[in-house]
């Protein structure tokens, strides 16, 4: 929105910063952060005094969390999420088809995920709505989402690229739909599945926002893309807003959600954010690298499809707990141990992802 300023450098010079891409994804960081900061307690008051007894606190995991978690309130990402949209309209050029497009499925990723919620404070169970009506609505707007973008994207908008390699693989065709889909579906279901201990998915989707902030802006940009070897994807660049945009908004909830939370994210904001990080990946044509950037989230999907497999099909469960994070708190880690050394974990590997821009 305020990108219009910049029609009037020729009045006030410095309104010139606004046409650049790395100042407004600095602004718009900075307001989520304050917006999220500001409004934080009133949010955590209204939710604690609607929610009652608060999020429902698995009794198969560890027993410090019944004792300390339990009361807390849920829907957190709210907060992430109201700081994270506004940021971005306002910091924004929303005349970015691209910008709509990721905002569009970040909200209807959030509104399956407060009515998930929803269920589970009221009816004070682990169980949300039907695991196949969620799953085919995140399908339903992943692939509206995926065919949105082989409109407005590049001439190569369905074909795959791959690390490492200059220009695209293989042109999937319609296929790329289901794929762009499963990616956008896999990674708000990674984040949820992560976020279930103080501060542990947060974080690691700031760095993995960071980092594709730092992609968007390359993809976005003739000349560095031309450089660096990666397919041009033309107006990704503002994709970089709203990666700063989550990185703001996450910073503030962060301050709430640090252990002790005074507050969780919930499946409001954590399939919200995973998906929208997915689709921001779809965006600038780098799905494979966020498998890698994301490994994280990867990791924590992967030990619950091992765990439920193994247990159907031998009886024998691999790890203690999924997903893993639990595994290591049932070893003997302590909660902020687990936190911190994922932390760590999900920082090597977006710098990971982050090099595989220069191997071409």
């Amino acid at each position: 929105m305020l990108t219009w300023l910049a029609d009037f450098s020729h009045l006030f010079g410095p309104l010139n910063l606004f046409r650049y891409i790395t100042f407004r994804a600095g602004g718009a960081t900075a307001t989520a952060l304050f917006f999220v900061f500001f409004f934080g307690p009133r949010t955590i008051a209204a939710l604690r005094l609607k929610q009652g007894k608060g999020q429902p606190i698995r009794t198969d995991g560890p027993q410090s969390h019944l004792l300390t978690k339990k009361g807390t309130p849920t829907m957190g990402g709210l907060m992430i999420l109201s700081g994270l949209i506004f940021s971005t309209l306002l910091w924004a050029n929303l005349a970015s088809r691209y910008v709509w497009i990721v905002l569009l499925v970040m909200i209807g990723f959030g509104l399956i995920g407060f009515y998930d919620d929803y269920l589970k404070v009221t009816k004070q169970t682990h169980n949300g709505f039907s695991g196949r009506l969620r799953l085919g609505l995140e399908a339903a707007i992943a692939l509206v989402a995926c065919y949105a973008m082989t409109v407005v994207g590049p001439a190569h908008a369905t074909a795959l690229a791959l690390p490492a390699i200059n220009g695209y693989v293989v042109d999937l065709g319609i296929f790329y739909l289901v794929f762009g889909a499963f990616v956008i579906i896999g990674a708000g279901n990674a984040v949820n599945l992560t976020d279930g201990l103080d501060g542990l998915a947060i974080v690691p989707v700031m760095i993995a926002a960071a980092a594709f902030g730092i992609i968007a802006y390359l993809a976005g940009n003739a000349i560095f893309s031309a450089y660096l070897g990666i397919n041009f994807v033309p107006g990704a660049g503002e994709l970089a807003v709203v990666c700063g945009a989550m990185i703001g908004a996450g910073l503030g909830f962060l301050w709430f959600n640090a252990p002790p939370a005074q507050i969780f994210m919930g499946d409001t904001g954590s399939l919200a954010l995973g998906g929208l990080l997915g689709t921001i990946a779809v965006a600038v044509k780098h799905e494979i690298v966020l498998a890698i950037v994301g490994g994280l989230f990867v990791l924590e999907a992967l030990s619950v499809i091992v765990q439920v497999a193994s247990f159907k099909l031998t009886g024998k469960r691999v790890f203690r707990m999924a997903p893993i994070h639990h595994h290591f708190e049932q070893l003997g880690w302590s909660e902020p141990q687990v936190v911190v050394r994922f932390w760590i974990i999900a920082f090597v590997l977006a710098l990971i992802g982050l090099s595989t821009l220069k191997l071409r």
